[in-house]
This record gives C-alpha cells, structure tokens and sequence, in this order.
C-alpha cells in the first residue's frame, strides 16, 4: 500500500513539476502587438546564394564576383500588384518581383475585432520584414545587363490583380539578349506557384541556376514556449530538422556566403520558416534535386532559407523553365494534409510541431477532428474525446478500482501488520508482500492507469496548445477561446460582482473551471485509501488546489479536458468500487477526516 501511494505520488509530482516550470518559464501567449509595423529598420544587404553546388560563387557579366543586393532600394517607388482571394489579401512588389505583403483574411489578431489580420508577409521598412523573394545566379557569357536581384524594377506583362483564378506574369529585359519572366499563380488556399523563365537572345550559351529565397530581417519574436517550435524547419528526404533563429549564428562560416548550413536534397524536401500558427515555405517540385541552405548573415542580422536549384544550361535562341511553389500560411491540418498527398509534398504535415509523443498526438488529433464534425463545437469534442479515452483506457480502470477496492478491505489487516512489525521494517515489509501474495492484490496495478495517462495527457495539451483549430474556438457562455485561460475569477464570484478583476495576476485570479478541476480532483481522491504516512497524506491532501492554481493560467480547452476526465474518473471507480462490495462515502470520509484532526 506505502508503495502504491508513493509510486502515486511520485507519477503526480513529476507532472507538477513539468507544468509549474512551463508556468514559470514559458508564460501563456500574450496578444500580438502590431501597432508599430510601420516603424522603419535599418537597412541591409540580401546576399544572392552561393551557386547550385553551394560552393562556387555565382558570376555575372565580366566574370565579376557577385555583389550583395542592397535593400536600400526598397525606397524607390516601385509599383505594386494586388493579391485578392478568399483567404489572403496584399500586394506584389515589382521591386524585385518580391512577395512580401501579405495578411490572412479570415484570422484575426485579436478575437472579435475584425480591424488587425493576421500579417503573413511584411516589406522592409515593417516592424519584421519577412518576404519571399526569386532570381537566378551563374554566368552567363554576354548578358552585359545581369540577371535580376531583389532590386530589379520589373514590367507587369500580363494580368492586374493576383486572384485564384488569374494569374500575373512580371517581365524583365536586360538589354542584353535575356529575358526573364516569372509567372506567379495562387490556388483558393495558401499556396503559391512560380514559373520562372528565361529566354536566351544574346547570341551565347549561357548557364543559370535558379533560387528562391525567404528572408527575415531581424531575429523575429516568438512566443518561447517550449511546446512549440518556431524558426526554420526544413525535411531533406525524409529527415526532418527543426533549427531555432538562436542556432543560425553558430553555422560554420564559408567566405562569401556568411554562416550556411548546407544540405544536399536528392529527391524531396522543403525549407521555410514557422510560427506556432503560420508558415512560409519554398517547395520545389517533387523529385526535385537542390541545395537546402539556412543561412545567417550578421552584417544586416538577416535569417534565410534558401533553395538553391540545379544550373541550367541555356543554349542560344533557346529558353528554359523552372517551377517551384510557396506554401505562405496557417498551418491547417486538413489543408497540409491535402497538399501533402496531391503535391507529393515528404512530410509537410510535420511542419506541425507534434511533439515527442507524435505517436500519440497524431491520431488524437484525428480523433479530435472526427468528434468535432459530429458535435460541431470544440469544447464538446474534447469532453467527447475524453470519454473515448476513458473508453478505451477502462480496462486498465477497471484493473485499477479493483486493487483500489481490495486494498480499502484489506486495510484493517494491514493495521495489523504494522503493529506487530512497528520496530522491523525489513520483516514488515516481507510479511506485506507475502500478505499480498496470499490476496492476490498487486499495489502496482493501481498507479499503472496514473502512469499511462502521462503521456496521453501531454499529447492532447499538445494537440490543443498548437492546432490552429483550438485558436478563437469557442465552447459555451464565457468561453468563447478554448486556447486562452478562462476568462472568469473567483475574485468576483466568476461575474456575479461588478467588479473588474482584470489587474490581478493569472495565477491568482482563477476561473471557474480551473476551480471545479481542483474540486473533481479531490474528490476522486477520497475514493482511494488515505495513506498512513502523514508527510504523503499532506501531499495528497495539498495536491488538488496545488493543481487547481497551476492549471489556472492554461488553455481553457485542457482544464476542461481534466475536469471531464476526473468526473468520468470518479463516477467509474466509485460504481466498481460498489461492484466489489465497498460503499465509498465520499463525503463521510471528508466528515471523519475533520473529526480526526479534531481528536488530534
């Protein structure tokens, strides 16, 4: 019995102290500021990559070495061409023939104020610059005029406003007998297709390698919450690699290219940048051979993914083409999933963070998803999830009341034993393992459920902490954001007093569910039998409200998860318990507890 408790209590303790020191450390997410973006940064350089091998220099007209591409010229008025579909609005900047403004329609900032989207992608001169930018780098013998760079004035050919359904195409002639044009198409979702072209009318072969570019200026914000991975993410042929911006400066330096990290993609891969929510990615086509580049450059403070296509060779009066795509936005389950499997897209669901339980988290996100559609309301779909869990899981409960309800019969003997051993412990402890030998009683069998439902419980915070889905999700009454803390307080009777309470810390201005998480808590403890070591009865009888604070500042969707999980945890243990023949009485185990601390 000692044993079981302590194993009890150790399996609990061990969860507090994970979820107090992600209260400590990683505090909940806090609204986006955006009032400043239209601060000015300094300006930088956006240094053109490497080469198709990642080693040699790209050369322009003269065997001229290239020289970094001055985003100083983002001053220049340029024209733009607007971007309108369903879900994305924004603009094509000609200077360069640059994405780099770009919001969410149907997200916003904050809940309910329809006023701040979601910003995708910003230009410099933003509060974080992030854009997706292409060109081309090699030699080519003749082009006196280059290949174009980030400050390339380019002509629009053909459309006038990026939709779903019409393209645009951008023109650049060099003067020298190339001409570039790049074609730019998005789908109804968050994707985007560019074709690149070049025509060769210089009268000499050339040979050019394609590129695509993402690049933030200044080393983002995130969120610095462990449970999420934000910065760059990339899969090489099935390896998946997650790099945080902090890691970028510690690449080797090669001359030339600045701190890279370079990695050889034969068949599938992809490259980008995420946020918790969002994402912006450059995806070649599948099969597609190329270079993998996260790249910092510490002269401007500049963060790059880039993707470094194969050279082509362009003969004379001859052209050629290069298609590639830019997944820029929310990382929606359903809609990474289809692009995954109609694109062919190696592991694009993973740009998800699933966590080391991914084993666990994916198909209960699955699940989540299916309760969802058949309940149409988040908050029932995780108590419905809940009780799938319970479900599945009843076997073990079962296995578990069982020895709980044995163990509470054979309390009086065990009374006994301690008496008759109070001064050998060696010899009690023989005689209790014996004892329940002889019973058929395993004081493990118990804590086993506790010990499982560890991990299943960090899987489904991690479903709710980063599926889009749960974000400004409502449930019922005052909950209208199960991936925010409950927005009510026991300071004012949750509501019932006119009084704002708005000034008082998280962590003390609880909710009510938070509350009636501590309050189904304690009472599944008064069905277990009360340890007879004061130190762990202090523990257990602490635990609950220790619990119930903690968990205050948490996601609503998770409180309410805990709080179905006890109260089906409660109401199955207490009829088994019945089965076998005890009468648990929750609240007379609260009375005679008060009267032995009376007697006491």
């Amino acid at each position: 019995m000692e044993d079981q408790n302590k194993n009890m209590i150790l399996a609990i303790v061990l969860s507090m102290a994970v979820i107090f020191g992600w209260t400590i450390f990683f505090p909940p997410e806090q609204p986006a500021d955006l009032g400043g973006q239209l601060e000015a940064l300094p300006e930088g350089t956006l240094t053109p990559p490497v080469g198709a091998d990642g080693t040699t220099p790209p050369v322009v007209a003269g065997g001229a070495a290239a020289t970094p591409v001055s985003t100083e010229a983002v001053a220049v008025e340029a024209a733009r061409v607007d971007i309108r579909t369903a879900k994305l609005s924004g603009s094509i900047s000609l200077l360069g023939g640059r994405l780099d403004d770009l919001h969410m329609t149907d997200y916003n900032v904050n809940l309910g104020d329809d006023t701040e989207k979601v910003v995708l992608l910003a230009p410099v001169g933003a509060d974080e610059p992030l854009y997706a930018v292409w060109g081309w780098a090699g030699t080519a013998a003749g082009n006196g005029g280059g290949t174009p760079n980030a400050n390339t004035i380019w002509e629009l050919e053909s459309g006038a406003t990026l939709t779903e359904t019409a393209p645009v195409t951008l023109k650049w002639d060099n003067g020298a007998g190339l001409v570039f044009r790049r074609t730019i198409s998005v789908d109804d979702q968050y994707m985007f297709d560019i074709q690149q072209s070049v025509e060769n009318n210089s009268g000499a072969a050339l040979r050019l390698a394609p590129y695509g570019i993402i690049a933030h200026h200044g080393e983002p914000e995130t969120e610095g919450f462990y449970l999420s991975h934000e910065g760059l993410v990339r899969v090489s042929d099935g390896e998946l690699e997650e790099l945080n911006y902090d890691d970028m400066p510690d690449f080797d330096v090669v001359p030339g290219d600045g701190n890279v990290e370079i990695v050889e993609v034969q068949e599938n891969g992809w490259i980008g940048f995420t946020a918790k929510y969002w994402m912006t990615t450059m995806v070649p086509e599948a099969g597609t051979a190329f270079n993998s580049v996260a790249k910092y450059t510490a002269a401007n403070n500049t963060y790059q993914a880039d993707m470094r296509l194969p050279a082509m060779d362009v003969a004379a009066g001859e052209a050629v083409e290069m298609s590639t795509s830019l997944f820029a936005g929310a990382k929606e389950v359903d809609v990474v999933k289809a692009y995954e499997a109609a694109r062919g897209i190696d592991r694009f669901i993973d740009s998800i963070d699933w966590g080391w339980f991914y084993f666990i988290t994916k198909p209960m996100q699955s699940l989540l998803a299916w309760v969802h559609g058949m309940v149409g309301n988040m908050g029932f779909a995780i108590i419905g999830l809940t009780l799938i869990v319970k479900i599945l899981l009843f076997p073990l409960a079962y296995k578990s009341a069982v020895s709980m309800a044995k163990m509470k019969k054979l309390q009086p003997e065990m009374a006994k034993l301690k008496e008759r051993f109070a001064d050998d412990k060696q010899a009690l402890q023989k005689e209790t393992m014996a004892f329940y030998k002889k019973e058929g009683v395993n004081p493990a069998a118990g804590c086993l459920p506790i010990l499982i439902q560890i991990p299943i419980f960090f899987a489904l915070y991690k479903v709710l902490f980063v599926a889009i889905e749960m974000r400004h999700a409502p449930f019922i009454w005052w909950i209208q954001d199960l991936s925010a803390p409950d927005p009510s307080s026991w300071l004012n009777l949750f509501g019932l007093l006119p009084y704002d309470v708005s000034w008082a810390p998280q962590l003390l201005s609880i909710g009510l569910f938070p509350v009636l998480m501590g309050i189904t808590m304690w009472m599944q403890q008064k069905l277990n039998p009360a340890p007879t070591e004061k130190t762990q009865a202090m523990i257990l009888a602490w635990m609950p409200w220790v619990f119930m604070f903690m968990l205050g500042g948490f996601a609503s969707g998770l409180v309410i998860y805990w709080v179905a999980n006890n109260t089906i945890t409660f109401l199955q243990q207490y009829f088994i318990m019945r089965s076998q023949g005890v009468k648990p009485d929750v609240f007379g185990n609260i009375i005679s507890g008060f009267k032995k601390k009376k007697a006491e």
